[in-house]
């Protein structure tokens, strides 16, 4: 059985910063090319900055961008971004710019120029023509939102669901 690689999509890109790399994927059959930052950043607890990628581009009608966070900023800093994924239209032309937040209570994150700190993935994406009904069929799940699937025995008991989703635990 052979399995079908997906033919790149040809995507035009602008260098912005021709010192940085262009992005790329860090291992085959990655969904993401790593963004890299064109400045150095320091973010205090809590604090959220915009940087630049140094790169612009443009992308086939039918299809857009998501910049996505980098799991190992996240899991070993805090870092993560506002606007998560930021969505990148066909039609946009400029930088590339990100979002970066500190979520770490205690410790200030420094990032240097060149940095990784986000991910890029291309998708195609549909048009909706959407049409306005007086009622939606029914489904399964119905009206049923956030929480509506049940909660883990190791969730916080009593609180509300906008607490069980701001829960963070105390430091050990």
């Amino acid at each position: 059985m052979s399995e079908d690689v997906p033919t790149p999509v040809p995507v035009l890109l602008r260098r912005l910063d021709p010192a940085l790399p262009l992005p790329r994927y860090a291992h085959p059959g990655d969904a993401g090319a790593d963004l890299m930052t064109t400045q150095d950043v320091t973010l205090a607890p809590g604090e959220r900055a915009v940087v630049g990628t140094g790169i612009a581009l443009a992308l086939p009608d039918g299809y857009a961008a998501f910049v996505h966070p980098r799991s190992g900023l996240a899991a070993r800093l805090g870092v993560s971004i506002v606007n998560t994924p930021g969505t990148v239209d066909a039609g946009y032309r400029g930088e590339i710019r990100v979002v970066l937040v500190n979520h770490d209570p205690r410790s200030e994150v420094s990032l240097r120029r060149g940095d990784r700190i986000a991910q890029l993935v291309i998708q195609r994406v549909e048009r909706a023509r959407f049409v306005v009904v007086e009622t939606l069929p029914g489904s399964a799940r119905a009206d049923g939102g956030y929480g509506s699937t049940g909660v883990s025995s190791a969730e916080v008991t009593g609180s509300t669901d906008v607490e069980r989703a701001h829960h963070v635990p105390p430091p050990r």
